[in-house]
């Protein structure tokens, strides 16, 4: 007989004193029994997505997917009793008793449960009070911010046959929570489900068990472990706060207001999904939502054919957290704008730099630098921060903003510190490789993208900066490889007019001017105001012999940079062989540039 070992909650319950009571009257006590089963405990154990794994005369153990699940299952029928009892003289009460517990088990072919999960739950059950709902440490840790009702700390209780003595908590149905803190045999207080907890310090999200909307139960696994991996990578992201699996996956298969959801589990943002095969396809679909206003902030779907569900579920997961990180930055940022600069935390002031900083103008990356160095006034040894000052200083030098020596200098110093604070901070190695980019040092450059995107593999923007680094050091096939995983993860990311230009270092490179210019127009209607789209899109025109339109680039050029020459893009361009940067110089001569 083959068996399955698994972590489930398991309910035991049972009739108080049912000798007794079928020994006054026993075709009266069978007849509510079984009105009670039909009535109301089957039906509500159903409602709890339970399964009865086995009947013992008058009572019944039940498996159940989650501890809350069964801790409700166990409070509905408790409170019914109450009303049903109301009136009856004592002697011909029902009174149920009920234990839950949440451990290992043993499930055989037939469904049968075995195992010490199996026996905790049913001697927990033995102890308990009539009315009432014994609760293992276990099964406690996942109810005990959730239910208004008062809980008695029994300790730690030997149970019969049980080796090891374990700490008992007691539900009284009926009687409200205390506002006391828990000692030994008291209530203990546990917060209503209508109150909020505090948000974290950070963006918080909760990602609910994806919906198996197919026929086949069968997909009910590949739709919990493309939650799971999303949860998984989504952890990986240090700036998130992700709640974990077990709490956030106790609202499968119910029908939950997401802001209900952020009152319970504390969080900003909820990512729900479902999955439906149809023959040998299948439809993923996800949708970001703000628990506060029920907007929804992005929502996907991805069709694919079945012949390797593994693949699939990789590529879904990357691609959904790289969709989803600039979808959380720009919430955040919309969010925080409604707060004055000087009332913003060390992370809110981090997500308002990086919204400053991606627009890529003279105003705005020197207001960002501002707000970077808040941010580290509030938190010195905030690795971020430190990070993103760097690149912003290392851009604003780039474009003329900054005296080049002085800003890559205090460049490196924040990189290195940022480092420093936070080896495994992705913002921090992206901070090196753009030094390492303005020095030219291509192997450096590289490798502090390739640890960025260690780091964080699903960092969009640090796969498209590590093409950038490619292109730039002579590899514009491994350079467009880079900068397509980095749009494949993020299609509409805040830097995406970044992206554009990466394609154009690398096509130019490569001497395909056609698509070079045809990349670096895109760069320029997403971003009209940064110059080195211009310098590439003039070049790619002179060489590929379209005057009229490299005289039009050159135009644009000198209007925003009106001193600017072919001899100075040549010495100071990022191109790390001199012939790419003799080549580029020549083209712009050719589209009209002086110099």
């Amino acid at each position: 007989m083959s068996e399955t070992r698994k972590i489930a909650a398991i309910l035991a319950a049972d009739v108080v004193g049912y000798s007794r009571l079928a020994g006054a009257d026993e075709d009266r006590t069978l007849a509510r029994l079984r009105a009670l089963r039909s009535d109301l405990v089957d039906p509500t154990i159903a409602v709890h997505h339970g399964r009865v794994v086995k009947r013992t005369g008058d009572g019944a153990l039940v498996e159940f997917r989650s501890v809350v699940d069964a801790v409700r299952c166990a409070i509905e029928v408790q409170n019914s009793m109450v009303e049903r009892n109301a009136g009856l003289p004592p002697e011909r009460r029902i009174d149920f008793r009920i234990g839950i517990h949440l451990g290992d088990i043993v499930e055989e072919s037939d469904g049968d449960l075995m195992g010490d999960g199996v026996n905790i739950a049913a001697r927990l059950e033995g102890i308990a009070k009539p009315g009432t709902i014994c609760l293992s440490e276990d099964a406690y840790r996942q109810v005990r911010a959730r239910l208004d009702l008062a809980v008695s700390d029994l300790g730690a209780t030997q149970l019969k046959n049980i080796v090891e003595p374990i700490r008992v908590y007691s539900l009284e149905v009926g009687v409200a929570a205390q506002a006391k803190p828990a000692t030994h045999g008291e209530p203990v207080a546990l917060e209503m489900p209508s109150a909020r907890l505090a948000l974290p310090d950070k963006p918080s999200i909760a990602v609910l068990a994806f919906q198996n909307m197919s026929d086949d139960p069968g997909q009910e696994h590949f739709a919990d472990g493309i939650a799971e991996d999303i949860i998984t990578g989504l952890s990986r992201l240090r700036w998130l706060f992700v709640i974990a699996r077990n709490s956030s996956f106790t609202y499968r298969g119910r029908n939950v207001d997401v802001r209900q959801v952020g009152r319970e589990l504390g969080v900003g943002y909820v990512l729900e999904g479902s999955v439906r095969k149809a023959g040998n396809r299948i439809r993923i679909t996800g949708q970001l939502i703000e628990t506060e206003t029920g907007n929804h902030l992005w929502a996907e779907h991805y069709d694919r054919a079945l012949d390797d569900v593994f693949a699939i579920q990789d590529e879904i997961t990357e691609r959904v957290i790289g969709c989803i990180q600039p979808e959380l930055y720009a919430a955040e940022h919309a969010r925080l704008k409604r707060k004055p600069p000087q009332n913003l935390g060390a992370w809110e002031s981090f997500v308002r730099g990086v919204f400053l900083y991606s627009q890529h103008s003279d105003a705005g990356t020197k207001e960002a630098l501002g707000i970077f160095d808040h941010a580290v006034e509030l938190d010195q040894n905030y690795a971020k921060a430190h990070g993103l000052r760097a690149v912003c200083l290392v851009w604003r030098a780039f474009q003329g903003w900054e005296d080049r020596t002085t800003a890559f200098a205090e460049a490196a110093e924040g990189a290195d510190r940022a480092v420093a604070c936070d080896p495994l901070e992705p913002w921090a190695h992206v901070a090196h490789g753009f030094i390492a980019v303005a020095k030219r040092d291509n192997s450096e450059a590289v490798g502090a993208f390739s640890r960025a995107i260690d780091a964080s593999p699903n960092f969009a923007y640090a796969h498209g900066l590590l093409g950038a680094a490619h292109a730039l050091g002579g590899r514009p096939d491994q350079a467009v490889e880079c900068i397509d995983r980095g749009v494949r993860l993020s299609p509409r990311d805040t830097f995406g007019d970044e992206y554009q230009l990466y394609y154009a270092f690398a096509h130019f490179q490569a001497g395909r001017y056609a698509a070079a210019a045809a990349a670096a127009q895109m760069a320029i209607q997403q971003r009209p105001g940064h110059p080195v789209p211009y310098i590439i899109a003039a070049a790619s025109y002179g060489l590929g012999s379209e005057t009229d339109k490299a005289k039009g680039s050159i135009a644009q050029l000198t209007n925003l940079v009106p001193n600017i020459s072919a001899a100075d893009i040549e010495e100071n361009f990022l191109y790390c062989q001199r012939e790419d940067r003799g080549r580029l110089a020549m083209g712009l001569r050719t589209a009209g540039l002086p110099g």
